[in-house]
């Protein structure tokens, strides 16, 4: 028998072998598939089922399912908490818990914006304190879902850590039996030794950054665990964002400070106008720091659609570190805090502070300040009071309270150019209106009043010639009589204060870290991709090694062939592929094989995609 005749031979009864194995594997795959449409189709059918022998337990507990136990519940609840899917739900209602918190004025950021809404939202209101929606971040319901997210997630880590632990400890699974059958798959013949290519696998794996060892008469290779490991990095940094957000809750302090030009401001209690801190927070741990507002410089576009927009919005301060360090000098824009030993101070707002001057009945000076002016719209229309709470006394010499109701505009337009609100932000043309009382400011009742406004109700009002409320317009310099010589009241001229937050909180920087690594574990998870690689190098009946490579992705990716063709070109510069060897023919000029015709294995690298199909004939 010819050499063509033995390899066609063999390959038929490969094929027949093949063809056998595929159909044993067809016929128990058709049978699972029976069992499984049976079993279905159990569960669809609405006919009554048949019933099956109850045991001596069952029947006991007259149930006919067997009791779960306190035990059992117990584990069927931590195998809920802790699976992916309630994992997703639990983090999809924390971001839908935070929508309140960003919509609703929250206690622990502004007190007068969520008083104002209460008395804006008298039907509402009720409700949202009933669901502690003023305090979403510190409510029952947040908490709670926070918490069962924070176990969750460790329950879900701990197990795959030490699951991928054991896989970095352990090589790659030897070579199946048949690596045709992967998806990838590419061989040739080679002069080489078995032993040669093999050892030429593991330097070219090596190289490639994969895990290799020899395994039997393959080499196997696996890479990728970058994947499982980004997986990790993510969830753990869920979890230190977690503990990053609940520390700076409990520890945080935050306070509010307005300073007008010339004032300063000391790290202490005593100093906040308001001040909230978390409840674990101590508050020797002030950071000891001060600064003294030198000047606030904002500027505004002057003509165009954008007139009135900011351009400049900065404060000028000068601040010391410690009860007795250097003086330094700073400048505190929006975004860009001053930072002094783990405390920030913002700029967050700024406004004008009108200079006063109150003299009583014999010109004598009983007060001179500066009266800051709380703005109502983006021109920095301004209304606020001013109070003269002690030194003054009346044509007779009793001690009596004066206040004024301030109305201020930085650019009035004019009289007879509409009502008295400003055109621009900058102090163009500024105007002070005021409205005399005198009486009781009620300060003396020990309960807190807002210095922005004046309770009148045990004052009486200044009255003018024609009987009416004393008011009146000033522009600087100017002053208003106060009615039967009772004193006056003069505009001297303005300043300008800021509003500044200073806050500390400790978890900052674990929460940025967290979320970094979040990213990039995220990021590592998507795009790094796990995969074995296999190289089979035997010596065939001929003498000639056959090589063969197979790789198998842990999810389809169109990269893997490309990767195994790179690898198998890298291969082959050590196992060159076999020259085809020809017969003699039987007389001379007749013809022998064909120069192109291949062997049973190949005797040319044959690209993945190229690979034949199980039990194809060749």
């Amino acid at each position: 028998m010819s050499k063509a005749n033995s390899s066609s031979t063999d390959t038929g009864a490969r094929t027949e072998e093949t063809a056998a194995g595929n159909a044993y594997e067809d016929t128990a795959a058709e049978r699972e598939q029976e069992r499984v449409d049976t079993a279905a189709g159990e569960r669809l059918s609405t006919a009554p089922r048949e019933e099956r022998p109850e045991t001596e337990s069952e029947s006991e507990s007259g149930t006919g399912v067997p009791a779960m136990g306190v035990v059992g519940w117990v584990r069927w609840f931590w195998r809920q908490l802790t699976s992916m899917r309630v994992a997703l739900i639990l983090l999809f209602l924390l971001s839908l818990g935070a929508i309140p918190g960003s919509l609703i004025p929250q206690t622990s950021v502004d007190d007068l914006k969520v008083q104002n809404f209460k008395d804006q939202h008298t039907t509402l209101s009720p409700i949202y304190e009933k669901f502690q929606l003023f305090d979403v971040y510190s409510s029952v319901w947040f908490s709670a879902i926070y918490i069962l997210l924070f176990v969750s997630l460790i329950g879900c880590i701990v197990p795959r850590t030490g699951q991928f632990v054991g896989q970095l400890r352990s090589r790659p699974p030897g070579a199946p039996k048949r690596l045709t059958r992967l998806p990838a798959y590419t061989t040739w013949r080679t002069e080489a030794e078995p032993e040669a290519v093999r050892e030429a696998a593991l330097g070219v794996l090596g190289k490639r950054r994969f895990r290799a060892h020899p395994v039997g008469d393959a080499v196997a290779a696996e890479k990728g665990y970058l994947r499982e490991a980004g997986n990790l990095i993510f969830h753990i940094a869920l979890i230190v964002m977690l503990v990053a957000f609940a520390a700076g809750q409990l520890f945080k302090s935050e306070g509010g400070k307005l300073v007008v030009e010339g004032d300063g401001f000391a790290n202490t209690l005593t100093q906040y106008d308001d001040f909230k801190s978390g409840s674990l927070y101590d508050s020797d741990s002030l950071a000891p720091f001060s600064f003294v507002l030198d000047d606030f410089v904002g500027t505004y576009e002057e003509s165009g659609p954008q007139r009135g927009t900011p351009r400049t919005f900065e404060a000028r301060v000068k601040y010391t570190e410690g009860a007795d360090g250097p003086e330094r000098k700073s400048v505190i824009r929006v975004n860009e805090p001053l930072v002094v030993d783990g405390t920030k101070v913002y700029l967050i707002a700024h406004g004008y502070a009108p200079v006063v001057t109150v003299r009583d009945g014999k010109g004598k000076v009983v007060s001179r300040n500066s009266v800051p002016l709380l703005p109502i719209d983006n021109n920095i229309t301004s209304t606020g009071a001013i109070k003269v709470m002690d030194g003054y006394r009346d044509k007779n010499g009793v001690k009596t309270q004066l206040g004024f109701k301030a109305f201020f505009v930085p650019t009035f337009a004019g009289h007879g150019k509409g009502q008295m609100f400003s055109q621009f932000p900058g102090a163009e043309f500024p105007v002070l209106a005021l409205s005399a009382y005198r009486g009781s400011l009620g300060v003396d009742s020990g309960l807190p009043q807002n210095v922005y406004q004046l309770d009148t109700s045990k004052m009486k009002e200044f009255k003018d010639k024609d009987g009416e409320l004393l008011k009146k317009m000033l522009r600087p310099g100017e002053k208003l009589d106060l009615a039967d010589g009772e004193g006056s009241i003069t505009f001297e001229g303005i300043e300008e204060w800021a509003s500044f937050q200073i806050s500390q909180q400790p978890g900052n920087g674990w929460a940025l870290g967290g979320a970094i690594a979040a990213i990039a574990g995220l990021a590592g998870s998507l795009f790094i991709q796990r995969r074995r690689v296999w190289v089979r190098a035997v010596r065939g009946a001929d003498g000639v090694t056959v090589v063969e490579m197979a790789g198998l992705g842990r999810s389809e990716s169109a990269k893997l062939p490309e990767e195994l063709g790179d690898l198998a070109a890298a291969l082959i510069t050590t196992a060159p592929v076999a020259p085809e060897k020809t017969d003699a023919p039987e007389k001379p000029g007749a013809p022998g094989p064909s120069d192109d015709a291949t062997n049973e294995a190949g005797s040319r690298p044959v690209h993945p995609a190229e690979a034949p199909a199980e039990g194809a004939e060749k």
